[in-house]
């Protein structure tokens, strides 16, 4: 149960941050509150009123049709979902998690494949893999799926409730079936570059592997160096994947990018470090700030250690 905490922290921290990358920079709105709550039938009916007031508030409307999918009002759901995508041609539905529920719908191939043709009208044929592409974003979709309800229910429930680690259970159930279906795919067709299947695709093979284990994350460390090397990706990503791979392992990490829980203090900490004096020669070589900023910017004390536990 220690491990699953400490691991919870470090997935969570990675999610939120790619999550958001998915919305408009924008304050957060009535509806996006009560998504954070789990808070759906009061999602839908705030989505409603800002719709009658405002039918193109394009965030609204994404927000509308992700409630009505996750209630399962599938035919709602599209009905929105293509307004939406009318207004603003935008990837953002094809890696939204609260779509997975959508996806079942034999609506979803149709509504894809409209998208994808105006994505590529829009981009100038940015995305040449198609097939490549549908599955990439699929697994981008399930690897961000449900960190929000695991949040809900360890904020209601505690981190350490039974509810809390059988959701992570499942969680990491879903993770090591996309894994799976990763792997086979690069095998077939190589590690997915930009050119071929666009950006937010091609970054999925990244997150995937990033959320396995050390044995995935070394076998494809050598090819994330090649990667960034050649700027498909930031060097920041091979960073964090290596010093992943070390807590895997029960190593310290190297460039000093992740932070723990610590039970017995009941505070995030600095996981340990292999090389305190270098750590900051490290972090600059891979573009990273120093790691005191980088502590402060997540209110940590820089003399905090994490010690192996």
């Amino acid at each position: 149960m220690k491990n699953l905490i400490r691991i919870f922290f470090f997935i969570l921290n990675s999610a939120v941050v790619i999550y958001s990358q998915t919305l408009p920079s924008a304050n957060m709105s009535k509806s996006d509150s009560l998504r954070n709550e789990g808070e759906i039938l009061k999602g839908i009916e705030e989505c409603k009123s800002v719709f009658l007031r405002n039918p193109k508030d394009i965030r609204n409307l994404y927000n509308y049709s992700r409630f009505l999918s996750k209630n399962k009002q599938i035919d709602s759901c599209f009905k929105y979902l293509k307004i939406a995508a009318e207004i603003d041609t935008s990837i953002t539905p094809l890696i939204e998690p609260d779509f997975l529920t959508a996806r079942e719908s034999e609506q979803w191939n149709d509504f894809e494949n409209r998208l994808i043709s105006n994505l590529n009208i829009k981009f100038k044929n940015g995305i040449k893999d198609i097939d490549y592409a549908k599955v990439l974003w699929k697994l981008r979709a399930f690897d961000q799926a449900y960190f929000l309800e695991t949040g809900i229910a360890g904020r209601k429930l505690g981190f350490k409730s039974s509810v809390v680690e059988a959701l992570w259970k499942l969680k990491f159930m879903i993770q090591e079936k996309s894994q799976i279906e990763l792997v086979e795919w690069i095998d077939k067709k190589g590690w997915p570059r930009i050119i071929n299947v666009g950006r937010e695709a091609a970054f999925t093979a990244w997150l995937v592997i990033m959320h396995s284990n050390s044995k995935l994350q070394k076998k494809y460390l050598p090819v994330i160096k090649k990667i960034c090397e050649e700027n498909e990706l930031p060097w920041e990503r091979y960073a964090s994947i290596y010093d992943r791979s070390q807590f895997n392992d029960n190593k310290p990490q190297k460039y000093g990018t992740h932070i723990t829980y610590n039970e017995r203090t009941g505070s995030m900490e600095l996981y340990q470090l292999e090389n305190e004096s270098m750590v900051n020669v490290w972090r600059k070589e891979v573009g990273l700030e120093p790691l005191e900023e980088y502590l402060k910017q997540n209110n940590i004390p820089s003399k905090t250690k994490m010690n192996n536990q």
